[in-house]
């Protein structure tokens, strides 16, 4: 079974129904028990591919794509340290302008300002004088002297316009850059999943290694 939820353990809860003939009890997933990758995992980028996502791709069909089995797409998310899957995970195309309508209300507002960047400014042996990409005021200026003009440079207009349609696409940019587990070290996230997902003996909770008991809620 390599899909997720058939790995969660379970654990017995208090039967909220309390009908005459129910049990106290009733089975159900511990969805609080949460795969995650080690941190020495983490670490070694080797063990990682850089994927560009296509389109409107899911994780369930990268997964199929790399790993051939569309269960393992909670190996793509949590590769990403990925926990919510609507915010984290580019939107849809075919949804994207409509969320973009209702976050700014309007095309106009969309196409506003939303920031200032800074301009690339440089000397005449083409030597970085102030960055790109910085957060500016609209306002923006640069002045320096050049030695080898011998003179005092000033750039009034070093700052340019970031409309909040930009921004969003960035956003959507970054998201779309994910890592991918390499195949070939499939075997340790699953047997560390397995390992996760494992009670182990010792508390008077513990019935097997998928079930555990819990306090009786309607219990005096």
């Amino acid at each position: 079974m390599s899909d997720y939820f058939s790995r969660l353990p379970n654990f017995k809860y208090t039967n909220l129904l309390n009908e005459i003939g129910v049990d106290s009890k009733i089975q159900v997933k511990n969805i609080f028990r949460r795969a995650k990758l080690r941190e020495d995992i983490f670490e070694k980028i080797s063990y990682f591919d850089k994927y560009l996502i296509v389109g409107d791709e899911r994780p369930d069909q990268i997964a199929n794509k790399i790993y051939g089995d569309p269960n393992l797409d909670w190996v793509v998310l949590i590769s990403n340290n990925i926990l919510n899957y609507q915010s984290e995970w580019p939107i849809p195309q075919k949804v994207y302008n409509a969320y973009l309508l209702e976050k700014y209300g309007s095309y106009e507002k969309l196409y506003s300002v939303h920031h200032y960047e800074s301009k690339r400014v440089f000397n005449s042996r083409n030597e970085t004088i102030f960055p790109a990409g910085l957060i500016v005021s609209e306002n923006h200026k640069v002045e320096f002297y050049d030695k080898d003009l011998d003179v005092l440079v000033s750039i009034s207009n070093a700052a340019k316009p970031i409309s909040n349609y930009i921004y969003e696409e960035r956003i959507q940019d970054e998201k779309r850059s994910i890592f991918i587990l390499k195949p070939e070290y499939l075997n340790i996230i699953l047997d560390d999943m397995e390992e996760i997902m494992t009670y182990k003996k010792g508390s008077s909770e513990y019935i097997s290694g998928t079930l555990k008991d819990t306090e009786d809620l309607f219990e005096k």
